[in-house]
């Protein structure tokens, strides 16, 4: 039995992942709560515990501002990767938004669509 500290929000909205400064992947928020998200993504080069940075902007706001928080790495899968916002610096008001914006919002929204890599 799953046992969450605080409850999970369903939603969908495009973001970039970036890695040391670096844009390094694009994935798609699939829930979210004030402690943590989890993204849809192919990107696998990454690490258990390893910080990253999210950059996103909600596209029906007439403020054109991107978004950027910090997570740290909790969980891996084929899906996606599981993100914890505890323990790093954060802006409280952006991750109140992102929560507000995706209790609103229930369609998918991505400008920057999760694609999967093709082997050749």
């Amino acid at each position: 039995m799953e046992h969450r500290l605080s409850q999970r929000v369903q939603g969908k909205l495009g973001l970039l992942v970036y890695r040391r400064g670096m844009p390094v992947a694009t994935g798609q928020i699939r829930d979210a709560s004030k402690r943590g998200l989890f993204i849809a993504t192919d990107y696998t080069d990454v690490q258990l515990n390893q910080i990253l940075e999210l950059e996103f902007r909600f596209p029906d706001k007439q403020e054109k501002q991107f978004r950027r928080l910090k997570a740290h790495v909790v969980r891996k899968s084929d899906e996606g990767i599981g993100l914890d916002f505890e323990g790093v610096d954060n802006d409280g008001f952006a991750i109140s938004s992102l929560m507000h914006w995706l209790t609103r919002h229930h369609r998918s929204v991505s400008y920057f669509p999760v694609r999967r890599q093709q082997a050749y």
